[in-house]
């Protein structure tokens, strides 16, 4: 009896490619192609869906996080009268639906009217879960609850593109959702980590505007020449500052236009002057001053037209001063080196007042952004 030899095995002819005959190598070879020819889109739908679900499950353990930590904190801070969970999970239902645009003459007045509404409505429905609530805490609980509110939003909307993608086996229907996703993750992401800061009411990175015009504030008789919004006049050099900021150290970003339409009403205005964070580019320093001009202001552009309306009636010139950083240091505690800028860019405005304007001329200086933790 014959025994068979296992280990002479020739591999070299097993996978041999000059020889076209080989029924292995041609499996090898066809096989694949013939899955992804019929299964690709189907592949790489299954792969592509892999890696949405585990971002659709960071962004809901985002929402419930963000949730959990607005409850607490209202139970905690505010000394509700009553359970505020069914009340506050109605707030984060919330939508807001933009006026028609079909004619956008009068456009700007609606949007503005409709945010506002919005915003009044709900600083008073916070005051029925605790009438005793003082207004720097109603500030906190409505940027936690928008934050709250806004991630919730996220993660419907990113959860409902991949379920009717999912639902249709719809491969270039997913494309988009896996391109934007790592840009959303990164704002969620943002959002989650700015909600300590609110809560202990510690400067974030967009106060930085707030926090200059703060420091010029100092020492100087402080009035509320709008909703939020505190105004200080001080001169220099000869010339005469109107000192715009939102009301500290509240979580708010007062109402700028408002206060620039009523000091224009009453006093001729030679420049504006604004100061404000500034999304910086990929590859470029955080916390680098740069110099401008227009109407540095973000938002949903109600304000930003409001200002920019008033500076093209009245023929008055605005410059800007930014201070860059990325979307996450914005809105959480402010880092060291965009604090250490707020002398600096200090200097640098007044530098632009006297390169800009003459001696006996007004200037409005306003410092854009959320003043939390920024006092006057």
């Amino acid at each position: 009896m014959s025994l068979v030899d296992l280990t002479d095995f020739n591999f070299d002819q097993l996978f041999s490619m000059s020889d076209d005959s080989n029924p292995l190598m041609m499996i090898i070879w066809i096989l694949p192609i013939i899955l992804f020819v019929f299964y690709g889109q189907r592949i790489q739908l299954y792969v592509t869906s892999g890696e949405i679900k585990k971002a659709i499950k960071k962004l809901d353990s985002f929402r419930a996080e963000s949730r959990n930590e607005l409850i607490d904190y209202v139970k905690k801070n505010t000394s509700p009268q009553n359970d505020p969970v069914v009340k506050l999970d109605r707030f984060l239902d919330y939508f807001t639906i933009m006026p028609v645009d079909m004619d956008p003459n009068g456009i700007v007045d609606k949007v503005k009217h409709t945010v506002r509404a919005r915003e009044d409505y709900t600083r008073e429905h916070i005051r029925t879960l605790s009438p005793q609530i003082s207004d720097f805490e109603l500030t906190k609980v409505q940027t936690l609850l928008e934050l709250a509110s806004s991630l919730q939003m996220i993660y419907k909307i990113i959860n409902h593109m991949f379920l009717t993608a999912k639902k249709q086996n719809n491969y270039p229907l997913i494309l988009p959702l896996q391109m934007i996703l790592p840009f959303i993750i990164e704002q969620a992401e943002a959002m989650k980590e700015a909600i300590p800061a609110f809560k202990s009411g510690q400067p974030v990175g967009d106060g930085i505007g707030p926090m200059v015009v703060g420091k010029m504030m100092l020492d100087c008789n402080k009035e509320t020449v709008s909703f939020q919004t505190s105004l200080a006049k001080i001169d220099f050099e000869e010339r005469h500052l109107f000192l715009l900021k939102a009301e500290g150290p509240g979580s708010t970003v007062g109402r700028p236009a408002d206060a620039l339409e009523k000091i224009v009403s009453e006093h001729p205005i030679d420049a504006i002057i604004m100061i404000d964070a500034a999304l910086k580019m990929e590859g470029e320093d955080s916390a680098s001053v740069a110099q401008g001009f227009g109407a540095a202001i973000g938002g949903i552009g109600t304000e930003r037209f409001q200002i920019e309306a008033i500076a093209t009636t009245k023929r008055i010139p605005i410059f800007s001063i930014v201070v860059k950083q990325s979307v996450k240091e914005a809105i959480t505690l402010m880092t060291k080196d965009i604090a250490d800028k707020a002398n600096e860019t200090r200097l640098q405005v007044y530098e632009m007042i006297k390169d800009n304007t003459k001696q006996g001329q007004s200037v409005v200086v306003i410092g854009v952004g959320n003043t939390v933790g920024v006092p006057q």
